[in-house]
């Protein structure tokens, strides 16, 4: 059981990890693409310049969408995350005591070096 919660909240959190990481470099392009439009537009007048001020406020409202899209996942996989690890700790709970009295020794180890 341990195995197959590990392996399943691996990949969910590599997957959530990819998803982030792809929206993240989007982004920033979206935003670069929409701060030179922005650029251009401010030293031109008329016509034109509406239109690219237009396409840049359209390029940063879609990198909008996106981080808060990949907002929610994050919130989804966070619980679902956290929905196994109560699972696991409701059906383990020796090995959960354990690891984290390992934790808390470990921790309290590199602490008292200090």
């Amino acid at each position: 059981m341990f195995e197959s919660n590990t392996t399943r909240t691996n990949g969910a959190a590599s997957s959530l990890n990819g998803a982030m990481n792809s929206t993240q470099s989007d982004v920033k392009s979206l935003v670069k693409d929409a701060q030179s439009l922005l650029q251009a537009a401010a030293s031109l007048t008329g016509e034109k310049a509406e239109d690219l001020r237009q396409r840049g406020m359209q390029m940063l409202d879609v990198a909008l969408g996106k981080a808060s899209q990949v907002q929610d996942q994050a919130l989804v996989k966070g619980k679902e995350l956290a929905q196994s690890a109560d699972v696991y700790v409701k059906d383990n709970p020796w090995r959960t005591v354990a690891a984290a009295a390992g934790v808390g020794l470990l921790v309290g180890v590199i602490l008292g070096r200090k």
